[in-house]
């Protein structure tokens, strides 16, 4: 059984400010949870009393809170509560650590977010990242907050295998050497299907609405356009910044086959 205090403490974990001061954040369902629990350890479990905490990878020192189903809709985030909730500590990185993620882009891809405002599509991203073995995406401190719960759950998982951290990109981007590609989705850019890619370098997507930022858009070192097919006169306006995300990861990942 939940207590009311309990009951509060989980809630507030939907705001920023609150998830940041307890260092804490939220994470639901079987798939999420156990990703998250190979990782880490949970701080706090919170499961109905038919689901196996066997599916977990659990070492001693965690709260268990047993709950009915009723219990478990009012603690939820969900629409559609799924059995197990976890309350993890979000991790913190060394300074050794935080400074070999931000110089990664001279041997690997990584992802700059700017501005991105839609945890469902941050979430999406995530997921994406993981699936094309991308480990990190540096976000702008504009972009949403990755330990949102609709942003944790959006990544399925991924959260566990892909850093996120926060930098003005503007700074981050002019501490890189020059010899470092910086890619922008922009309209004016060259064909992405046509344009010579590279094995390593900064790939940078940008706001749902207004797109990469003029700071930002100033350091890209190659811009590039995914082109539109479409012979009607009134096609799509533009492509959600996770598939346009997608196309982009799996041309740069295509160079490489």
């Amino acid at each position: 059984m939940i207590s009311k205090n309990q009951l509060k403490r989980v809630k507030r974990l939907d705001n920023k400010k609150y998830r940041s001061e307890a260092g804490l954040f939220v994470a639901e369902g079987p798939k999420v949870v156990g990703d998250l629990c190979e990782v880490m350890s949970p701080q706090t479990i919170i499961a109905t009393p038919d689901f196996p905490l066997s599916r977990l990878r659990l070492a001693t020192g965690y709260e268990h809170i047993l709950v009915s189903e009723e219990e478990l809709r009012q603690v939820s985030f969900l629409q559609h509560p799924q059995q197990v909730m976890g309350i993890f500590r979000q991790p913190m990185l060394t300074d050794e650590e935080r400074a070999a993620a931000l110089s990664s882009p001279r041997t690997r891809h990584v992802l700059a977010l700017d501005g991105i405002q839609d945890p469902g599509n941050l979430g999406t991203i995530i997921r994406i990242a993981d699936w094309f073995g991308i480990r990190t995406i540096v976000c702008s401190p504009d972009t949403t907050d990755v330990w949102n719960p609709k942003v944790v759950q959006a990544t399925m998982g991924s959260i566990a295998h892909v850093q996120v951290l926060y930098e003005s990109l503007p700074s981050w981007l002019a501490t890189l050497r020059d010899d470092t590609p910086i890619y922008g989705t922009l309209l004016d850019g060259d064909n992405i299907y046509t344009t010579p890619l590279s094995d390593h370098g900064v790939i940078v997507m940008g706001n749902e609405g207004n797109g990469i930022s003029a700071s930002v858009r100033s350091l890209v070192s190659s811009r590039l356009l995914i082109p539109c097919f479409s012979d009607e006169s009134h096609h799509a306006e533009s492509l959600n910044v996770a598939i346009a995300t997608a196309i982009v990861c799996s041309e740069m990942r295509r160079i490489s086959l």
